[in-house]
């Protein structure tokens, strides 16, 4: 009877330390999965290509066709720029950062003409095979989808199987608005 006593006083412990358990595993997904979301920044910030070197033409911004006096502050990849639904037309060019440990980048190139995408050219850099494979078959797709679409509101569904490139384009999508917008 005393045996009965102790293991009844036991499971209830059990219990609560395998919830505890299930509780802190939870947890680590939920911190493991937040390091996987994608993102996007400019690749007009003060790290892209940028030596730090002062010329006489720097931080000129010859992409915007309807302001040539357009001037680039080299902003930081989390920009005050806000998406005002009005583009001005250009090429922007957006990193797309991706997986469980953001191991994955694409660059993407959008050009924008009359608020609407005309062409985006994507370059992966794969950290896998499989990546390489999915970001290949998103980039041979994407242009089909994309192309002559307003820009404003542009959303992807998975393209060609490749979900979390798919989501890493998305990130891109809101970056180039608010760097394409007309403030």
């Amino acid at each position: 009877m005393t045996n009965e006593t102790n293991d009844e006083r036991k499971t209830p412990a059990a219990r609560g330390t395998a919830m505890k358990a299930v509780a802190l595993t939870a947890a680590g997904l939920a911190l493991l999965s937040a390091c996987g979301e994608p993102k996007a920044i400019p690749m007009n910030d003060e790290y892209a290509g940028d030596s730090g070197e002062s010329s006489a033409d720097a931080g000129t911004d010859t992409s915007n066709a309807t302001n040539p006096t357009a001037q680039s502050t080299h902003s930081q990849p989390t920009s005050d720029k806000q998406d005002t639904g009005n583009y001005a037309d250009g090429d922007y060019k957006v990193q797309g950062v991706y997986g469980p440990i953001g191991e994955d980048t694409i660059d993407v190139t959008i050009t924008v003409k009359d608020g609407n995408v005309e062409h985006v050219d994507v370059v992966g850099h794969p950290f896998t095979t499989i990546s390489k494979g999915h970001q290949t078959d998103f980039a041979n797709a994407i242009n089909g989808v994309v192309d002559g679409k307003p820009l404003k509101d542009l959303k992807i569904d998975t393209v060609a199987g490749a979900s979390w490139t798919s989501d890493a384009f998305n990130e891109a999508l809101k970056v180039a608005r608010e760097e394409a917008s007309i403030q």
